[in-house]
């Protein structure tokens, strides 16, 4: 399916453009954001690979994510959020919302509206995510979302130098 725009309460989630890339240096090149993330800060050239590589795999058949760039209604960048299919009819939900937009419920809104295209158009049994313990922003927004806490993933993410554990979370379709 391809190219995807999703309408949520207050973002709009679109496919990745090539001119994304300097726009989205204000979450990937942002330790603030990225001391959240499975990866360390990156910079333009890196920033350029990452959105080149997404904007390639959506064209992909058949598609194994939906790496997708939340803008406000002015198409202003302020995050991705994306589901990585990943199994039998599951996924792996990821967000991440440019720092001096938190607090406006973005990352909630992007993910409820990544999720529900997850059950209702793509067919999808389950949904995780698998969230830093120190992250209790996004520990809301996944139980704001009636995700449920499965357990810890012992040293389940190297960044920043170091091992990193995660909180699994999830939800099933028909908690949906």
């Amino acid at each position: 399916m391809y190219p995807v725009t999703l309408k949520g309460r207050a973002v709009i989630l679109r496919e990745f453009r090539s001119d994304d890339a300097a726009p989205s240096l204000a979450l990937v090149g942002d330790e603030r954001v990225t001391q959240w993330l499975s990866f360390d800060n990156r910079d333009l050239e890196a920033a350029t690979a990452m959105i080149e590589g997404a904007v390639s795999r959506a064209k992909s058949e058949p598609r194994n994510e939906y790496y997708l760039a939340v803008t406000l209604p002015g198409d202003e960048l302020i995050g991705f959020a994306r589901l990585g299919l990943d199994g039998v009819k599951a996924a792996k939900l990821g967000y991440a919302i440019r720092a001096d937009q938190w607090g406006h419920g973005y990352a909630t809104d992007a993910a409820q509206t990544l999720i529900d295209f997850g059950f209702r158009e793509l067919g999808l049994h389950r949904i995780s995510a698998a969230i830093g313990p120190d992250n209790t922003a996004s520990i809301a927004v996944a139980q704001r979302l009636r995700m449920q806490y499965e357990g810890q993933i012992r040293d389940h993410v190297f960044t920043n130098g170091a091992w990193r554990d995660s909180l699994l979370y999830s939800v099933l379709e028909n908690e949906w």
